[in-house]
């Protein structure tokens, strides 16, 4: 399950970035992640409450923007959907090998509680 370490990865990034901004709780995280990632929502989400627990992040509510994929015709010069990752134009019929968006997989926001102003290790 990769799920468990690309949420490790998501976790450190936001206690970086809570410490960056006062070092407050994290009360909500939100991923973008594209169709094409190759990642599973559920395991993502079960993932994120083993991996918050005992952090600043613990509670957290965890929320996923899904991305539709999305290639280019260089033919018709024109975005188009890409169903279940397929890159076939459908208004000519031709392969396309630019893929516009699909496959991010990323930190797209935080939301913190406001730091604790009698903490002292800042």
């Amino acid at each position: 399950m990769h799920e468990l370490s690309i949420m490790e990865a998501v976790r450190d990034q936001a206690l970086a970035q809570a410490e960056r901004h006062g070092g407050g709780a994290i009360t909500a995280i939100t991923l973008r992640i594209g169709s094409l990632a190759g990642v599973e929502p559920d395991a993502l989400a079960l993932a994120f409450e083993v991996v918050m627990a005992g952090t600043p992040a613990a509670g957290a509510r965890l929320a996923i923007e899904a991305v539709a994929a999305e290639c280019f015709c260089a033919g018709c010069q024109a975005p188009f959907p890409a169903q279940d990752g397929v890159c076939e134009c459908p208004r000519c019929g031709a392969i396309s090998r630019q893929l516009l968006r699909g496959r991010e997989l990323q930190l797209a926001s935080l939301e913190l509680a406001e730091p604790d102003p009698r903490r002292q290790d800042r």
